[in-house]
């Protein structure tokens, strides 16, 4: 992604609807902690490496998760980090993951998409990977 990270947030901020930028940056911040501790490897350093600077980190520095996350566990777990209920956490996650899914290649996407449980396709605004 060739993008500054005032557009990403901007991006975020469009997709969710919200009326700040800081609404976007925390969304951000909630959904690539989660997300980050369930990715592991090359391909958890390749989608940081595509996010403007200071996102790629929260993936990166994020601890490794002890089991997987269903899609719901998944939003629940944004919920719990970011102390908000279920509808705004899919918020965060439906404006956060399409953008990231917009910055990887198919490929990436794909092994990305491989780690998680079936069903997080969805959550990234995709079809899983046959």
């Amino acid at each position: 992604m060739d993008m500054s990270l005032d557009a990403f947030l901007t991006q975020v901020t469009e997709r969710a609807g919200y009326e700040r930028p800081q609404e976007g940056a925390r969304a951000v911040q909630n959904v690539l902690e989660v997300l980050g501790a369930h990715l592991v490897g090359d391909d958890r350093t390749d989608l940081a490496a595509l996010l403007p600077e200071g996102c790629g980190s929260l993936l990166t520095a994020a601890e490794p998760a002890n089991e997987p996350l269903t899609p719901a566990l998944f939003v629940e777990a944004v919920a719990d980090r970011s102390t908000e209920d279920l509808v705004e956490a899919r918020r965060e996650i439906d404006a956060v993951l399409p953008t990231l899914a917009e910055a990887a290649d198919d490929a990436l996407l794909r092994r990305l998409l491989t780690q998680l449980p079936p069903g997080h396709a969805g959550l990234f605004g995709c079809t899983d990977p046959g």
